[in-house]
């Protein structure tokens, strides 16, 4: 009888294992063939174009004067390069014509002649805007 027990015990042992796995066969499908995406060329930004930037005219100052042989016209008042203290020289270009030529600011230039840079036009102010040409006959 002991050789019963034994078989018996035994089956008891192998009921108590765990469960065997159950494995599930699954076909397999090959996987499709894509073609690989092309390479994109790097993106290339491409530079801005500014419209040119319009030059700013100089400003152009003419006097019509005859101031005599060995006598200069100087320009004096509130634009580039002027002040009311010293006198800037203008180019004497004929026997009656002198001119200046100033670089345009947004404001207008207002200025006076002076002969010499000691004797000043009589009258008011000349002013002119920026980027104009102005001929005035001064009066001393």
């Amino acid at each position: 009888m002991k050789k019963s027990t034994v078989k018996a015990a035994k089956t008891v042992a192998s009921a108590k294992k765990a469960p065997a796995k159950i494995v599930k066969k699954t076909a397999v499908v090959p996987a499709k063939r894509v073609a690989a995406p092309a390479a994109k060329a790097p993106v290339v930004k491409a530079p801005e174009v500014k419209a040119p930037a319009a030059k700013a005219s100089p400003t152009v100052i003419s006097a019509l004067i005859d101031v005599g042989f060995g006598n200069r016209l100087y320009l004096r008042g509130e634009g580039p390069g002027l002040s009311w203290s010293v006198g800037v020289p203008l180019d004497c270009v004929a026997d009656d014509r002198w001119t200046i030529s100033l670089p345009a600011t947004g404001n207008p230039i207002i200025y006076k002649f002076l002969i010499n840079d000691l004797t000043w036009s009589t009258g008011s102010d000349y002013v002119v805007q920026s980027g104009a040409k102005s001929t005035v006959v001064p009066r001393f």
